[in-house]
């Protein structure tokens, strides 16, 4: 699970960290969550935005996209999805 604690988050950030653990795929889990204990605390207003509409992605469509398997559509086309994308890679690279 998180290795980031939620203490000095505001409470949207708390939520949206909660809920980047809790995807219900463990794959999924460990890509959004990981990026979520990285980047969450300095994401700006706009960026939480974007990162609350890609929580709402299911499962298979933001794998696709993050995993490269499919284009991204220009309607979740975001910083906060190209971070989260460049951020897997790296992760994967690191392995």
């Amino acid at each position: 699970m998180t290795e980031r604690s939620s203490d000095g988050l505001d409470e949207r950030r708390r939520k949206l960290l909660f809920r980047a653990w809790r995807r219900g795929v463990r794959e999924m889990d460990l890509i959004v969550g990981r990026f979520a204990d990285a980047h969450i605390a300095a994401l700006d207003a706009g960026g939480l935005d974007d990162f609350e509409r890609l929580i709402e992605v299911p499962n298979a469509d933001l794998y696709a996209w993050v995993s490269g398997a499919q284009a991204v559509p220009q309607s979740h086309d975001s910083a906060v999805l190209r971070q989260l994308i460049a951020f897997h890679k790296h992760a994967e690279a690191t392995r």
